[in-house]
């Protein structure tokens, strides 16, 4: 063999060297955040303030994301996941939502909880084009493609939570003088436009007290107080878990024994339900979209089953009764999901794509029947819910799962 032509062998080997690696390098794309070995994670969490029962939603996912790392990470990558305290106040939420974008430079910032808290990091994240993924709160706002493509919302939106339950009352109560308790700000605002949408005409006629309060409140019996005297019978309570639990224990001091409908994001035993007292819950109406981990009918569920599993290893001090806890779980399941789906192509752009790309994702949380889906038009993944009654120390089902999903023609 000629020296010309080994030479030449040589020169053909490393151009086939260098356009695979060529090739494989072309195949990864990041953005800040990303890399070969790691994926930043951002969250805000109230793990202080008013609305402190929340925090365990963090504690959950920071626990998720260890079991994810212990497991190999996602795509080889190991998630970084930094969770800030907001303490539930707006202008502390700004503050952390720059921290985590600007300063620890993460991909996205995933399940930041509360309405008034994610408005205020809004319009930054996406003047930022930064995943604002699985906002945890029900406000209609987060499904808002056309003018908020950097936003996803993850739970059932209000507005339908609250057409449920007007077509409920109308249909076991329809006479009913209601007496509307919600929080005043964003979240009270939808609730209050889904549940007059759902009454219609009757609104007007049915709605005979309104009372609102503010976080900063230490307690709102005087708002329970002014309903009674409006001589309501049916009790539309739309509050956070702190004073949902204040609201049942004062219906249940004075005396009082009005049809009670309650909000799914004030179902949780351990935090509301037990510190109200469970003899003042019984027969209260709500809705669900998750399993209760501590009904019997799920023990040998394979979904339930998986999360037993993961709390008696990653987070023992979790309690399974508590539905914040399941809710931590299942949204953390579900950006893992989103970033396997990514591949190696860990850009904001393509988590965004991926994030409006679901098919029928099931999690192990979620009810039979309820699964995960997006498209391009429609940001809100989960839009179904079933009605739910206290019964003893835990919630019964009853009727059929309803969906709360916008027609084609209300999304385009």
């Amino acid at each position: 063999m000629s020296f010309s032509h080994t030479v030449r062998r040589v020169f053909l080997a490393a151009v086939a060297v260098l356009a695979t690696t060529c090739v494989a390098s072309a195949q990864k794309k990041y953005d800040v955040g990303a890399t070969d070995t790691e994926i930043k994670i951002g969250n805000i969490m109230p793990y202080s303030g008013p609305l402190s029962a929340y925090g365990v939603i963090g504690e959950t996912e920071a626990a998720y994301f260890k079991m994810i790392n212990e497991q190999g990470g996602i795509n080889g990558r190991k998630i970084n996941f930094i969770s800030y305290d907001d303490a539930y106040s707006p202008p502390k939420t700004v503050e952390q939502a720059r921290k985590l974008v600007e300063s620890d430079e993460v991909l996205l910032i995933f399940h930041a909880l509360g309405t008034p808290t994610n408005s205020a990091i809004h319009k930054y994240m996406n003047t930022k084009k930064v995943p604002h993924l699985f906002v945890s709160s029900g406000a209609t706002k987060w499904n808002d493609p056309k003018h908020f493509p950097w936003t996803t919302g993850w739970q059932p939106n209000y507005q339908s939570e609250a057409r449920i339950f007007a077509k409920y009352v109308l249909k076991e109560k329809p006479d009913a003088k209601i007496g509307v308790f919600y929080q005043n700000d964003d979240s009270g605002v939808d609730f209050m436009k889904g549940f007059r949408d759902g009454l219609g005409d009757k609104a007007r006629s049915m709605i005979v007290a309104e009372e609102s309060y503010e976080t900063s409140e230490p307690t709102i019996d005087s708002h329970i107080v002014k309903m009674k005297s409006a001589n309501v019978d049916v009790v539309v309570n739309f509050a956070t878990p702190k004073f949902a639990a204040q609201a049942i224990k004062k219906i249940a001091e004075i005396g009082w024994k009005p049809m009670h409908v309650m909000t799914s994001v004030s179902i949780s035993v351990a935090s509301v339900m037990k510190p109200a007292g469970l003899e003042n819950g019984q027969g209260i109406v709500s809705a669900t979209y998750l399993k209760d981990a501590t009904d019997a009918q799920w023990k040998d569920d394979p979904g339930i089953q998986r999360f037993d599993a993961f709390l008696a290893k990653y987070y023992p001090r979790g309690n399974r009764a508590d539905v914040l806890v399941l809710t931590g779980y299942s949204a953390a399941q579900s950006l893992a999901h989103v970033l396997k789906a990514c591949g190696d192509n860990l850009t904001r752009e393509n988590v965004m794509k991926q994030a409006a790309s679901m098919k029928d994702v099931e999690l192990d949380g979620l009810l039979p029947g309820i699964k995960m889906n997006t498209s391009a038009n429609d940001f809100g993944p989960i839009q179904d819910l079933q009605l739910i009654r206290f019964k003893g120390e835990s919630w019964e089902r009853f009727g059929d799962v309803i969906s709360g999903r916008r027609s084609a023609s209300e999304t385009n």
